[in-house]
Parts: structure tokens; C-alpha cells; sequence
């Protein structure tokens, strides 16, 4: 398992920006968890906490993992490495998954511009956010996981399969798919408020 931490420069806080794993996921599970995908439960992505459209920040696809006994793999592995992280790195209250684990794709045009993951209302609650790559880095172009740190644009890997948590305040973006298709997990874990 490699694990990488990214720091943003100057340093202003006792926690890193991101971090990402690699090797967790094996390949089988990844065909796997893309097998989930199923055209007539996907919908067109909407602005989180809000439920409405705004094609001018984010177009994509989405559908839902369940969380069922089936699924529960996916959702016991994922658990397991945020804990892990948060208890090593970031010592944030949790409380669990805040919604059920959402299946992504970005196809040519797709993008999601600069957010937050945290806001007002429903998703006050959210404290981590986690990605996982789900497509070989030659199957499309354009379509990168940026983070804004200290005014500097930092991209996370896109080797499949690698997991990338961080805090659901930090300022990201996935850029314009030029070419081909990107899929990824993103799930939230939710915290008691901030005080």
C-alpha cells in the first residue's frame, strides 16, 4: 500500500491538505464496483443540499450505491481507511457515511468547477470527503481532480483505483472532460457541528 500526504506551502494548520492510497482497491474490485452502473437508476447530477440543477458549475451522472449486504464491502473498506486516516491525521468528531456512497461519471463536456463540499443546511454536517478513481488514466483526458491550496492548483493522482480523502471545506474542482469517460466513488462522512 503506498500512502502519500500533500501539504499545502506555508503550512498554517497541524493537518494536510489530502491524502491519497494506493493499492487498497485491487482491479477486480473496481470492475466490480463500475459493474454497479445502471443507466436507469442514473440522474443528472444537482448542486448538493440544494437538489436543482446549475449546468454552469457541474454536469455529470450520478447514481447511488445502496448501502446493502451485498454492497456492504465496499462501504466496510471505505469506513475503515477514513477512521484510520482521521484518527492519524485530522482527529475529527464523526459519525458515519452522511449519504449513501455516490457513483460518478464524467463524460466529454463533464466537469464540476471550483466547491466546496460543505455548506449551510444538509451538508453543515459533512467533515471528509472521499474519492475513488475508478477509470485507467488513458481512458480520458482532461477531467482532473484539482485542489486549490494556498492559491496553488494541486492535482490528485489518477492511478486506478486510488483513494483520496480530505477535509469537505478544502476547495476542489474536476476539470473539462475533453476526451473519453471518468468514473469515480465520492462519499461524505458526516460529524456532529463544528464549535
Amino acid at each position: 500500500m503506498d500512502v502519500n500526504y500533500s501539504f499545502g506551502l506555508p503550512l498554517k494548520h497541524n493537518f494536510v491538505e489530502f491524502i491519497y492510497y494506493q493499492g487498497l482497491i485491487l482491479p477486480h474490485e473496481v470492475d466490480r464496483i463500475r459493474n454497479f452502473w445502471d443507466d436507469e437508476k442514473t440522474v443528472k447530477a444537482t448542486m448538493s443540499g440544494e437538489n436543482k440543477y446549475n449546468d454552469e458549475l457541474r454536469q455529470s451522472s450520478v447514481m447511488f450505491i445502496e448501502n446493502t449486504p451485498e454492497n456492504k464491502w465496499i462501504y466496510d473498506k471505505l469506513a475503515s481507511l477514513v477512521i484510520k486516516t482521521n484518527n492519524e491525521r485530522f482527529w475529527f468528531d464523526l459519525l458515519g457515511f452522511h449519504h449513501e456512497l455516490q457513483l460518478t461519471r464524467y463524460s466529454e463536456g463533464d466537469f464540476f468547477d471550483w466547491h466546496l463540499d460543505f455548506g449551510a443546511g444538509e451538508i453543515s454536517a459533512r467533515k471528509l470527503s472521499i474519492t475513488v478513481q475508478l477509470s485507467d488514466a488513458d481512458e480520458y483526458e482532461g477531467g482532473d481532480l484539482q485542489f486549490m491550496i494556498n492559491k496553488e492548483v494541486v492535482n490528485a493522482p489518477r492511478q486506478k483505483g486510488t483513494i483520496v480523502i480530505f477535509p469537505s471545506f478544502i476547495m476542489h474542482r474536476v476539470t473539462p472532460i475533453t476526451k473519453g469517460t471518468r468514473q469515480s466513488i465520492v462519499g461524505w462522512i458526516s460529524g456532529p457541528p463544528y464549535r
